[in-house]
């Protein structure tokens, strides 16, 4: 019984999870990271100071 009550929440977040991936319109968040990571570089490079480079 101490498993089943020690992975109820996670199981069913998981199957929560499941049904809102499947019928919402969810973003990709791995993407939208993936962007910001690439504005941040471009903002950094582009007011970078011009001693500092590499």
């Amino acid at each position: 019984m101490g498993i089943i009550r020690s992975s109820f929440s996670f199981i069913s977040g998981t199957v929560c999870g499941i049904y809102i991936a499947q019928n919402y319109n969810v973003p990709n968040i791995q993407k939208f990271i993936e962007n910001a990571l690439f504005k941040a570089k471009d903002v950094e490079e582009k007011y970078r100071k011009p001693g500092d480079r590499v």
